[in-house]
């Protein structure tokens, strides 16, 4: 891995890392539907502005069925479900419960078209892996079992996600194609979000949270992603 894949890594983990607590935050004050639309809609005007200097949305639109299906299952679906999760659950045992996506992942991987081979020391990691997230998670559950089920399947979909992103996005401007996922999510929850629009403005607390998700945890971050299923790739 090159220095640089190494640097996004480390700042996915750390922007990945934090969004969980930011919405236990802001879901305390605002409807499911306001908090997506808003995380989305935010990261969307932060980059779209970027997109077009870059060029515009042209270069998306020629893979906008895999940009679609990226959308709806890291985006769209995954942000109602967690965030829905998390009325119920603390924000800890949402963040161990979506750390089981790597795994499923390469379960999934085994039943493409070019099954990817997993060693017995990488799947000793992963059982390993599972072990710890199963023992970290587990005495926090409690009885919502809807709850950590919204928040396990979430993980599948960011799985099939990042599966998707691998196979065809590879070569999609980052910024561009992040910006054009943003807006497809902000549209999907716009009505939603205007029929359960909070009556009053959240707290600075909660609206930094909001601010904070969209900007940074979002559209940064999955400019970040994309840069880096990049960066691996031309490792190759």
């Amino acid at each position: 891995m090159s220095r640089r894949a190494f640097a996004l890594f480390v700042l996915l983990s750390v922007l990945w890392g934090v969004p969980y607590l930011l919405i236990k935050v802001a879901v305390i004050e605002v409807p499911v539907p306001f908090l997506v639309f808003a995380r989305s809609a935010l990261g969307a005007l932060v980059l779209l502005p970027i997109a077009i200097k870059q060029g515009g949305l042209a270069p998306v639109m020629g893979q906008w069925r895999p940009v679609v299906g990226f959308a709806v299952v890291e985006m769209i679906i995954p942000w109602g479900l967690i965030v829905h999760g998390e009325v119920r659950l603390n924000s800890s045992t949402a963040g161990l419960l979506v750390a089981a996506t790597p795994i499923i992942a390469v379960f999934l991987g085994r039943f493409g078209r070019n099954p990817e081979r997993v060693g017995a020391g990488r799947l000793a990691g992963l059982l390993l892996g599972l072990g710890g997230v199963a023992t970290l998670a587990a005495p926090h559950l409690g009885g919502d079992l809807i709850s950590v089920l919204e928040v396990l399947l979430a993980a599948a979909c960011y799985a099939v996600g990042s599966m998707i992103a691998a196979r065809w996005l590879g070569d999609v401007p980052a910024i561009p194609m992040t910006a054009a996922c943003l807006a497809l999510a902000s549209l999907a929850y716009a009505v939603p979000a205007f029929a359960e629009w909070p009556t009053a403005w959240p707290s600075i607390q909660a609206s930094t949270a909001i601010v904070v998700l969209g900007v940074a945890c979002t559209a940064v971050a999955f400019a970040s992603f994309f840069l880096l299923i990049r960066e691996v790739g031309s490792e190759r």
